[in-house]
């Protein structure tokens, strides 16, 4: 590791992977996180407030600032994933209340302020709805000046979740999506096609739990709730994505997946397919663009493979430090 710790603020809905995200990036050695803001999303704003200072105690970082945040989206009411990440967004495993109280200001002021303070730009790192961010770029959008990046974990090339082609945080604020785009800064798209990908065997997982260290053993409890094999054997159902967690581990190390810049847009009418992010991957223009409809789009770094290996290896050694 050479340099200095890339600044890095995280916005999340914490949310089982979100905590993973948030455990690996208090420990790995070349971020510097700044600060993490919280959004409605697997769980209502409060909850997911909740969660996140527990995990920052549980990782042995509990003064990095945290903030309240948008308790629904721009447009849309709130609609949580409880049947993904259980009734508290943290699967269930019963962990204390916090010791510590979230910071005086609500999110989109602790954003404009920690990016404006920062030494260096920052790499905002969103791995949940874009409410906060899209409030953020509409009412301070002279923080662009100070931001390196935006890795957003969001969207999908080929197939969704929420719906066939919509993934969930696009979906749950597509709106707030669509502003992000137009951010005017570099913007990396960690979708579900390299979001999906990353799982950690199941010895790991069990290794991570037997730990005495408490940062380390909650993220194999929480691997261990995100079960990729379901009626296999054993070692196959203990296997735990690493989720949004993938979307920090390639900004501590790029070259572990592999990016194509192509236009973006989201789609925001209603019907079947709101929420998608459609990815131009046509290497000419079709006959819409032809017969004169040509859209601007915004062109953004797509992750379309990922090293699987290298992250898990990357996630392993870091939790474990």
């Amino acid at each position: 590791m050479t340099g200095e710790p890339i600044p890095v603020i995280i916005d999340c809905d914490t949310g089982v992977d979100d905590a993973l995200a948030l455990l690996f990036a208090v420990r790995h050695p070349g971020l510097d996180l700044r600060a993490v803001t919280c959004v409605a999303g697997n769980t209502d704003v409060d909850g997911v407030v909740r969660n996140t200072l527990t995990v920052l105690e549980r990782a042995g970082a509990p003064d990095i600032p945290v903030a309240r945040g948008a308790a629904r989206p721009l447009i849309e009411p709130a609609r949580s994933a409880r049947h993904v990440h259980g009734t508290d967004g943290m699967g269930d495993l019963g962990l204390p209340a916090p010791t510590r109280a979230p910071a005086a200001v609500d999110a989109v002021t602790l954003l404009h302020r920690e990016i404006l303070a920062s030494p260096r730009p920052v790499t905002l790192v969103p791995t949940a709805p874009l409410t906060n961010i899209a409030l953020l770029l509409r009412t301070h959008p002279e923080v662009t000046r100070n931001i390196e990046r935006i890795v957003f974990m969001g969207g999908a090339v080929a197939v969704g979740n929420a719906t066939p082609v919509a993934e969930f945080n696009v979906w749950h604020d597509p709106e707030a999506a669509a502003i992000l785009l137009t951010a005017g800064v570099p913007i990396t798209m960690y979708g579900l096609d390299v979001f999906q990908q990353v799982v950690v065997p199941g010895p790991e997982v069990h290794r991570l739990r037997a730990s005495d260290e408490p940062g380390t053993r909650l993220a194999g409890d929480l691997l261990a709730h995100r079960p990729t094999s379901q009626g296999g054997p054993p070692e196959a159902e203990e296997a735990g994505g690493l989720g949004d967690a993938g979307a920090v581990c390639a900004v501590a190390d790029p070259r572990g997946i592999t990016t194509r810049l192509l236009p973006v847009e989201v789609t925001l009418a209603p019907g079947p397919s709101r929420g998608q992010t459609v990815v131009d991957r046509r290497p000419r223009p079709g006959e819409s663009e032809i017969h004169g409809g040509r859209r601007e789009q915004a062109l953004v770094d797509v992750a379309l493979e990922v090293d699987v290996d290298r992250y898990v290896r990357l996630y392993l050694e870091t939790v474990g430090r």
